[in-house]
């Protein structure tokens, strides 16, 4: 019996899932193509594991079968007319189906393209046009969805003017051997589109190159060793979820196990079962929110010692957001009976346009924050009348293998340790362009290096993420970072990572002020406007000055596709009038 085989109980799935370990030798991601890396990967045995809302397992699916069901979908494109460089747009959900389109389209030359699956805030509408406006920017040859999702999916392609295919159709499609085009290093892999991406989005186009140094470069970094295996809840259409949890398992030969992520949301305790239930060694990633929505479903009758063994979770990475070490100490105190070590936390940062990884913190190092002074956050000597104020900025690793990091300042000049600024980055994981937009990409590239646009400060070579440049709130030369003002809200009862965004507005003189929207679950009136003058006075102890405070129907705050909270969103609907607020009229 292989180490997998003990995974799912033999009483809840007669299934076996793929093995962790594989006499076939493991290579980081060292090909010259992605086409070459699957090649490699189906002479082994490990490959994709998916499981059902309870984690049993449904679909064990080796990376021999996904080659082959890969060239089938290559053949069927090709007989359609497709040819390379032509973008085949993809709903991406987590199953054998998109991996196959994905790895499919890549053999055929063409650009697959992911797209976001309807989430549970906003409606039918909204989905419609974001998915339409993406493509606009794609223009693919052709869009495949999930047959579930033809009205909408199908929708959208109409108002792009190409053609919608439900892929349980597509896949009865003749499959006949051709030829297939050659890719070179180069060539353009995919297209990948930012979770946030709505009204301007933006097309990073990913070579083959810039992929798999990429891959390679977190391979290294994590260390993957015979034992390891991925879990993972992330979406497919979001790059941590795509290239961390789906293309880097292939590249670099790891077993993975997969939960939907509408699934995760509404059992997220399932993920945390089915990490006690590998018995390797497991690598798994999340937001900080995941992390958090787990401690917060732990009620005082879950005995934890005897529902989860976290003891063989390895590396607990960390990133898409800002990481928060309150939420990561509280997941500790929760989970620490259950074997979970703060040690394997694994903090990172990245971003699409480098593909994915810029900086890992080290194995075994876990989260190191250090408490930095408003003054040096605001860029604003401190007013000696309040009292001193510091923020928890956690430390996000060393600039991968490959990777270059710096800071600078306004001038464009290298900054000391120390100092904030803006985050440069450079290496081969660098992305081609932004598709068809070349002054977006003049604008954040030059010289080779990526001006990311976030900001943050070196030490020894490690890199501190302070926050977002668009997002920070600059109100009479003094800089405010609107985590400072959403996570001193969040100290009041009742609330939740995600209930608040902060933002700038002007006033009626034409005066930039700060403004908070305020998920509000409060009924009675009366309560309503206590919690808003505690909310109110709560925020003028950060910024030192008067706010506008607005409280919203829960689930009202927009979200990316990725589940991070849009403040540019949230400010723009508050301002066209499409958040409504609660009136607080006596």
């Amino acid at each position: 019996m292989t180490d997998a085989a003990t995974l799912v109980p033999p009483a809840e799935s007669a299934l076996v899932p793929t093995p962790n370990a594989d006499s076939h030798p493991r290579r980081y991601a060292d090909f010259a193509t992605f086409s070459e890396a699957l090649d490699y990967a189906a002479q082994g045995k490990r490959g994709l594991n998916f499981h059902d809302p309870r984690g049993t397992l449904i679909r064990p699916y080796p990376f021999s079968e996904l080659r082959e069901d890969s060239l089938k979908v290559a053949y069927r494109l090709i007989a359609r007319g497709v040819v390379p460089g032509d973008r085949i747009a993809l709903i991406a959900e987590t199953g054998t189906d998109f991996a196959a389109l994905f790895c499919g389209a890549v053999y055929a030359g063409a650009w697959p393209v992911p797209l976001p699956l309807p989430t549970s805030f906003g409606g039918k509408d909204s989905y419609i046009d974001q998915i339409a406006v993406q493509m606009r920017s794609a223009d693919p040859k052709m869009l495949l969805f999930p047959e579930e999702l033809a009205e909408m999916a199908g929708a959208a392609a109409a108002q792009q003017g190409c053609e919608g295919l439900a892929w349980q159709a597509f896949n009865l499609e003749a499959a006949n051997w051709t030829r297939l085009p050659e890719s070179q290093p180069d060539d353009i892999c995919f297209l990948q589109y930012s979770s946030g991406s709505t009204r301007f989005p933006h097309g990073v186009a990913v070579t083959h190159r810039a992929l798999l140094a990429n891959l390679a470069g977190h391979g290294h970094g994590m260390q993957m060793a015979m034992h390891d295996r991925c879990v993972s809840w992330l979406p497919w259409y979001h790059d941590m979820g795509l290239v961390g949890c789906f293309l880097s398992l292939i590249a670099n030969q790891i077993s993975g196990d997969y939960l939907k992520t509408e699934d995760f949301a509404r059992r997220p305790l399932a993920w945390l079962d089915l990490i006690s239930r590998n018995p390797g060694d497991t690598i798994s990633f999340s937001p900080t929110f995941g992390y958090d929505i787990c401690s917060r479903r732990v009620s005082s009758q879950t005995h934890v010692t005897e529902r989860f063994d976290l003891s063989r979770w390895r590396l607990a990475g960390n990133g898409a957001d800002m990481i928060r070490p309150d939420v990561m100490q509280n997941f500790v105190n929760v989970f620490a009976d259950a074997g979970f070590s703060a040690d394997c936390f694994m903090p990172s940062y990245g971003l699409a346009e480098s593909t994915l990884c810029v900086t890992l913190m080290p194995p075994g190092e876990g989260i190191r924050v250090e408490l930095v002074a408003e003054e040096r956050l605001s860029g604003k000597p401190r007013d000696l009348n309040r009292p001193a104020r510091y923020r928890a900025i956690v430390n996000c690793g060393k600039a991968m293998r490959g990777m270059k990091v710096e800071v600078r300042g306004e001038k464009g000049q290298k900054l000391a340790d120390h100092h904030i600024g803006k985050i440069w980055c450079t290496g081969t994981s660098l992305m081609h362009s932004y598709y068809r937009d070349p002054e977006s990409t003049a604008e954040c590239m030059a010289d080779g290096w990526l001006d990311t646009g976030d900001m943050g400060y070196m030490v020894d070579g490690y890199l501190f993420i302070v926050g977002r440049a668009k997002d920070m709130i600059i109100i009479n030369g003094k800089n405010h970072w609107p985590q400072d003002i959403e996570w001193a809200v969040e100290q009041l009862p009742g609330f939740n990572h995600g209930d608040i965004a902060a933002f700038s507005l002007e006033n009626e003189l034409g005066e930039e002020m700060p403004a908070v929207l305020v998920h509000c679950r409060v009924t009675d009136p009366e309560e309503r406007r206590k919690l808003h003058s505690q909310i109110r006075d709560k925020v003028q102890s950060v910024t030192g000055m008067n706010c506008l405070v607005e409280l919203v129907p829960p689930r009202t705050l927009p979200r990316t596709s990725s589940g991070k909270l849009s403040r540019a969103k949230a400010r723009n609907q508050y301002l066209a009038g499409e958040i409504t607020p609660y009136s607080l009229a006596a």
